[in-house]
């Protein structure tokens, strides 16, 4: 038997290597055949949100700390307008409550000396019209005077004129006839202060009153502003508000009023936000931040920012120019502000992007 000499086993060797690397070839071949470019499905296509790149002025979001509270254009303070004791106070802090609804009584001498005062009154009245009939009747028969009759007619068109300063005296102070005062919400809103409880002796010198009813449909905002943006916020001027209770809600108001003085110990200027209050979600002493846009002068491209994908460090776009041309495309951000992100490079004015899905088909993309 012959044995295979060393040339022989190269060549075989070699062979072998040749059938291995065309066998490779022809499979990377036969996957780059199978490799087609992707196309967006029909369904997804009709679903699709599509942005166009646009250039506009830049704005800069800037944020201010502040809390909310309510408008004090639309608070209503009560005070006791008579001196007594309170009892039926029905209603706590907090409370909402309508205009007309009692909120409690208060027990007064000073209300029964005004019952008194117009029971008298209306005595009068009675007694002074029966002596200007009976001057009257004098006068016919000749027993009295014209001089009479006039006096006569001055007590009486008098004890009218106390008989109406009573009554209004009453009405004032509750018009009830009891000797009991009793206090009434005059506006619709909620109890914000209550300085008062069931049993305790009120005066009407009192420096604090006894209930604060605010109407919190619209509410304020009380924002703290450094002295670097004092300049960059107007009366006027758009503002948003979040708070940490709804991290997903944004209330739109306006800039209502700049102090324009700066707090001694805080070294802020003070700026009021004025907004809709709905559902009464916001409430008095909330923590907020308020968000006020300073549009500048400086143009740029910009996208809307759901476009834009991060990924190993860099964002993306996704360009769109048919369900059969779909492009990912690097892009460098310059700044973010909300909804809109200006880009230095990556896309020009007019192309057409992907804002929705856009995850999902640059996953589709890559793979």
């Amino acid at each position: 038997m012959k044995r295979s000499t060393p040339i022989n086993t190269l060549i075989f060797v070699a062979a072998v290597l040749l059938l291995l690397n065309l066998f490779a070839c022809n499979s990377d071949e036969n996957k780059e055949a199978a490799r087609v470019p992707y196309t967006v499905p029909d369904s997804l296509m009709k679903t699709l949100v599509i942005d166009t790149v646009k250039v506009t002025n830049i704005t800069y979001a800037i944020k201010f700390n502040g809390a909310v509270d309510f408008n004090t254009d639309k608070v209503i303070n009560i005070f006791p307008l008579i001196s007594g004791t309170l009892q039926d106070i029905n209603v706590m802090q907090g409370d909402q409550v309508k205009a007309g609804q009692v909120l409690g009584v208060i027990k007064s001498a000073e209300v029964a000396n005004y019952n008194v005062a117009l029971i008298n009154a209306e005595t009068n009245v009675r007694l002074t019209a029966k002596q200007l009939d009976q001057q009257k009747d004098l006068f016919k028969s000749g027993l009295a005077s014209k001089v009479d009759i006039t006096s006569a007619e001055v007590n009486y068109e008098q004890a009218i004129a106390a008989r109406t300063a009573a009554q209004r005296i009453l009405r004032i102070n509750g018009n009830n006839p009891n000797g009991e005062y009793v206090i009434k919400s005059p506006i619709d809103g909620f109890v914000v202060q209550k300085n008062v409880t069931n049993s305790i002796s009120i005066r009407t010198d009192n420096s604090a009153p006894m209930f604060t009813i605010s109407n919190l449909k619209k509410i304020w905002v009380e924002a703290n502003v450094y002295e670097e943006n004092i300049g960059k916020v107007h009366e006027g001027d758009e503002a948003e508000v979040s708070t940490i209770s709804y991290p997903d809600k944004v209330f739109k108001g306006k800039v209502d009023k700049l102090m324009n003085v700066l707090d001694p110990n805080s070294k802020v200027m003070k700026m009021k936000v004025v907004l809709d209050n709905p559902n009464f979600m916001l409430k008095p002493q909330m923590f907020a931040t308020v968000t006020v846009n300073n549009t500048e002068n400086e143009q740029a491209i910009a996208v809307s920012s759901s476009d834009l994908i991060f990924d190993h460090s860099q964002y993306y776009v996704i360009i769109l120019k048919g369900p059969k041309d779909v492009q990912i495309r690097s892009v460098e951000v310059s700044s973010i502000n909300g909804k809109l992100a200006y880009i230095k490079s990556g896309v020009s004015k007019g192309d057409r992007l992907i804002g929705s899905q856009a995850v999902l088909i640059y996953g589709s993309l890559n793979n």
